[in-house]
């Protein structure tokens, strides 16, 4: 059953990719969808008997690498974290794939398209099932592939390419922190296992690693480096640039990829290495501040931004920033939660907004739509679901587990706890506001776009299922589930899937804290409706009055802070600069400048020269090695060694 969910998307894809002219569109289609559903329905299967059955079971497929003492095999974790990323990653991607029979129903490319999405399933599954952590950076890897793929689709438009090419790169600069931080964890431990490194892990207090003359902590120079990997993977501050760009590919690409899966990774990945960053409250509190930093600063850019698509990615670098500020006060399991709930209501708001982006005829900007609402109440529903429980309005699915994160962080005792719950509180006030904002402009008020609006329509079946499928876990997903992942039942529903130190009473204590400071994120929640409802129903001039009057505030966010600037002056410029002058003085002036042909007609004549040595002649190489062997003789006597 466990290969059957890992290999059955690879079958597609191989199927699409190999014979998706042959079968055509709709075949390839139906193959790669039906494999998603059977994966789907057998991941919950095996969910029940691992999660709420507690049988953690490891399938080993083959033996990988076998050197001297050094043993790796190729095999399937399946515990309760393996469990829960099974199911999210194939429902998710099982409902991709059939939305996306309705939305790129006119494609010229589908074959292909649905090959991707299936290749990107198989990755993201082997990620999530690894035994060890080479395996993990096989998925880890195959799913940055993949999401290359998939967001340089429409590879006819530059600006597609262009974002596939800068999400490669920024998350090569994350992976080559991660790679750095696995080579540390197998020089310290001599395995790259889960098992022997997790039984290890107490033995890292109080070794060092000893770098440019000074011994710095093992664990911490660990788990800061792992977590560099997930800053990229994850898209946290710093290394955020790609996310929003990611937006040029097609946008169930958004939905799975970009708002349930992928992006998720890094904290799984933290989450899996919970044994060790339990052994750094630095590295927690690195963790901490970052997560805060990135839930405000992703908020405050999604305000002003008018493509409906931005506004949802900014919100899913917002929210993994609250993922992460929970894995920093220590509860993993919590994190975990908000991942759970947030790949229901973020896939949904993603394939509503695709839903609207097909009834206007692919318009995007907000600023064109309006009085929607009429024209497709179904996926104005759908909205409202996902809207409601992004903003965290009680007992859906956000309100248990983004509310536990900022109570979480209240608790904590690191460094940055204060920073973080002032951080994640003002998050929740701006998540409300821009979420209300995008339902507003879209949905409400009166139409800018007479032409596209006249001839909107709801969006066929098999578009509208998947999004009533996603509704429903919006709803019920934090209820059902709350006891497991914040509750009394947490250790037994994770057993030895996640790890917390003796010391680490944080899920405890959370539950002791003052009721204004429990209460807060939803009057914040409140206060980011009203706010908006005032501004874009009540009196729509305000915005327009406000963003004049403060201009430089307003062009500061609407350019995303301008890290994009800033980072082609510190590393664009230089980097082309260096190329242009090895181009022209290295290349041009130098090897092929210099003497009648340049340097490299001098080289080819010397070697020429040494090539008739090469003669054949048994004489001739001993005379060579005679000369060479008087010469060392020469250097040794003078050079006094």
């Amino acid at each position: 059953m466990y290969q059957a969910i890992v290999f059955l998307p690879l079958i597609g894809f191989l199927i699409t990719g190999m014979f998706g002219r042959a079968i055509g569109a709709r075949a390839s289609e139906v193959v790669t969808t039906s494999f998603l559903f059977i994966a789907c329905i057998l991941s919950w299967i095996a969910f029940f008997n691992v999660a709420i059955g507690g049988h953690d079971v490891r399938v080993q497929l083959m033996q990988w690498i076998y050197v001297g003492d050094f043993k790796v095999d190729w095999a399937l974790r399946i515990d309760t974290m393996t469990a829960i990323m099974l199911i999210v990653v194939t429902t998710v991607s099982s409902l991709v794939h059939l939305y996306s029979i309705g939305y790129m129903h006119d494609d010229p490319f589908r074959p292909r398209f649905f090959g991707y999405l299936s290749l990107f399933t198989f990755a993201m599954l082997m990620l999530v099932t690894a035994d060890n952590l080479l395996q993990l950076f096989f998925g880890w890897e195959g799913v940055g592939l993949a999401s290359y793929l998939l967001i340089g689709f429409y590879f006819q438009k530059p600006s597609a390419n262009a974002a596939a090419m800068k999400a490669f790169v920024v998350n090569r600069v994350g992976d080559f922190g991660f790679l750095l931080g696995i080579f540390a964890i197998f020089v310290m431990t001599g395995a790259v296992s889960f098992e022997t490194v997790f039984a290890q892990a107490p033995s890292l207090a109080g070794k060092t690693i000893s770098f440019l003359g000074h011994n710095w902590d093992a664990p911490t120079v660990i788990c800061i480096l792992l977590f560099i990997g997930a800053m990229g993977k994850s898209a946290q501050f710093l290394l955020h640039t790609w996310l929003p760009d990611a937006m040029e590919g097609p946008t169930p690409v958004s939905a799975l990829i970009h708002a349930a899966t992928m992006v998720t990774a890094g904290v799984f990945m933290v989450a899996r290495m919970s044994p060790i960053f339990e052994l750094s409250p630095t590295a927690l509190d690195l963790i901490m501040l970052v997560g805060a930093t990135t839930s405000v600063f992703a908020a405050t850019i999604a305000l002003v931004q008018n493509d409906i698509k931005k506004v949802i990615a900014y919100s899913t670098c917002s929210q993994l920033g609250y993922m992460f500020v929970a894995m920093g006060t220590g509860a993993y399991s919590i994190g975990v939660f908000h991942l759970f709930t947030h790949a229901c209501f973020k896939a949904l708001l993603f394939l509503s907004a695709g839903s609207v982006i097909t009834a206007m005829h692919h318009e995007q900007d907000m600023r064109n739509m309006g009085g929607l609402w009429k024209k497709i109440p179904f996926t104005y529903g759908a909205m409202m679901i996902g809207t409601l429980a992004i903003t965290g309005f009680p007992f859906l699915a956000g309100y248990y587990s983004k509310d536990a994160i900022i109570e979480a962080a209240w608790a904590s005792h690191g460094t940055f706890a204060l920073y973080g719950w002032v951080m994640t509180v003002g998050a929740a006030a701006l998540t409300s506001f821009y979420s209300w904002r995008l339902v507003f402009l879209t949905f409400h008020g009166k139409p800018h776009d007479h032409h596209h609006y006249d001839a909107a329509h709801e969006s066929p079946l098999v578009m509208t299922i998947p999004l009533g499928v996603l509704a429903i876990g919006s709803v019920f997903a934090g209820a059902v589930f709350f006891n497991d992942f914040v509750g009394e039942n947490v250790h037994h529903f994770f057993g030895h899937a996640i790890f917390m130190g003796a010391e680490n009473h944080i899920l405890h204590e959370m539950h002791n804290i003052p009721l204004w400071a429990k209460y807060m994120p939803t009057l914040m929640m409140a206060l980011g409706f009203a706010v908006a409802y005032w501004f874009y129903v009540v009196d729509r001039s305000l915005p327009v009055r406000l963003a004049k009057s403060q201009d430089a505030l307003y062009q500061f966010l609407l350019n995303k802070w301008y890290f994009d600037e800033l980072y082609d002056f510190l590393f664009i410029r230089p980097s082309m600069w260096i190329g242009r002058v090895l181009w022209k003085q290295g290349d041009g002036r130098i090897i092929d400048g210099w003497g009648p042909n340049g340097v490299s007609a001098r080289v080819l004549d010397v070697t020429g020269r040494v090539v008739r040595l090469q003669s054949g002649y048994l004489y001739h190489y001993a005379f060579v090695m005679l000369i060479g062997v008087a010469a060392l003789i020469t250097w040794f006597m003078f050079a006094g060694v």
